[in-house]
């Protein structure tokens, strides 16, 4: 993947790309440090899946091949995490055909499920979910304090079959958004994990955008 690539995840995980806004609000203190890096990590296929992108500047990987035959996709579409108070409803997106971007819902109470990647019925691979940290127009958004979740924290993911799944935080990772391992967390081999999505980092005024990613990865528990 190239740079070009990477650092189109920063309109994906800030919504910027799907919501144009004049500038956004102050996105708060950063983690201390990132935690459970190598266990996020060691959750991961020692080999990542081939991947290809579409059209010239596609923000994330789509993984060639296709799900299991027979598998009924079972799509997120209600996330709650009580340690930061968030109860928000998840949308299937995809990439908008216009920027190539990862299309995260413009109302920042809402969150969007990569419906390229796996559902929660998976026992492989990245279930990956992305919400806004906030907007000047609509204020803070659904993972304005995804920075403050720790491990052991859990979250519960309903499915549209009905059933709640009972996820545990197992890492909290920050990264510069053209050094983020894309493949790592759009994958669909490895243990199955949850993966949420924002920005953080210091904002840029000059170019409406936050510097980072904020990447917290959970296990179902």
């Amino acid at each position: 993947m190239t740079v070009r690539h990477r650092g189109a995840l920063a309109a994906m995980a800030a919504g910027v790309a799907a919501l144009t806004v004049a500038t956004l609000v102050a996105c708060g203190s950063r983690p201390a440090e990132d935690v459970g890096a190598d266990e996020a990590a060691a959750l991961a296929s020692p080999t990542p899946a081939p991947s290809v992108t579409t059209g010239d500047a596609a923000s994330v990987p789509v993984t060639t091949g296709e799900l299991p035959a027979g598998t009924k996709v079972v799509p997120p579409v209600r996330l709650e995490i009580p340690t930061i108070d968030v109860t928000a409803t998840v949308n299937a997106v995809g990439i908008n055909e216009r920027t190539n971007e990862f299309e995260v819902p413009p109302s920042v109470d809402q969150i969007g499920w990569y419906r390229y990647g796996p559902g929660l019925e998976t026992d492989a691979g990245s279930v990956v979910v992305a919400g806004h940290v906030d907007s000047a127009t609509q204020g803070k958004g659904a993972f304005y304090r995804l920075r403050e979740l720790d491990e052991g924290d859990t979250l519960t993911a309903t499915g549209s079959d009905g059933e709640a799944r009972r996820y545990r935080v197992v890492a909290r990772e920050e990264y510069d958004k053209t050094r983020i391992p894309l493949d790592r967390y759009f994958a669909r081999d490895g243990k199955p994990r949850l993966t949420l999505i924002t920005c953080g980092g210091p904002f840029d005024a000059k170019v409406r955008k936050y510097r980072d990613n904020i990447v917290v990865t959970a296990v179902p528990a």
